[in-house]
């Protein structure tokens, strides 16, 4: 099987060109491709898309979690300083009386 001549972003730009309307012969004819060979293009940048989608879910998914992590860390650290805010404060009037 020989390599392709065209680049992977010529493909896409090929593969868009159906839905500005051009028919497959015609996208065929003008690049001298086979309806195969975009046919073939074709599905492959639908299974990249649809990787790329699941991928961009599974991050958005990961992100809201330790975003939710981080809020629930940031409360703790919150009620954590406030506490030692107040033992030092306790501290100090028992020192003060001592």
């Amino acid at each position: 099987m020989r390599k392709s001549t065209f680049s992977a972003a010529e493909r896409l730009k090929i593969v868009l060109e159906q839905t500005g309307g051009k028919s497959v012969d015609q996208i065929c004819r003008d690049h001298q491709i086979s309806a195969a060979t975009f046919y073939k293009w074709k599905e492959a940048q639908q299974i990249e898309t649809d990787e790329n989608k699941k991928r961009l879910d599974v991050l958005e998914k990961e992100n809201k979690r330790l975003k939710k992590m981080y809020s629930e860390l940031s409360i703790d650290h919150e009620i954590l300083k406030e506490g030692y805010e107040l033992l030092k404060k306790i501290r100090a009037q028992n020192n003060g009386k001592g």
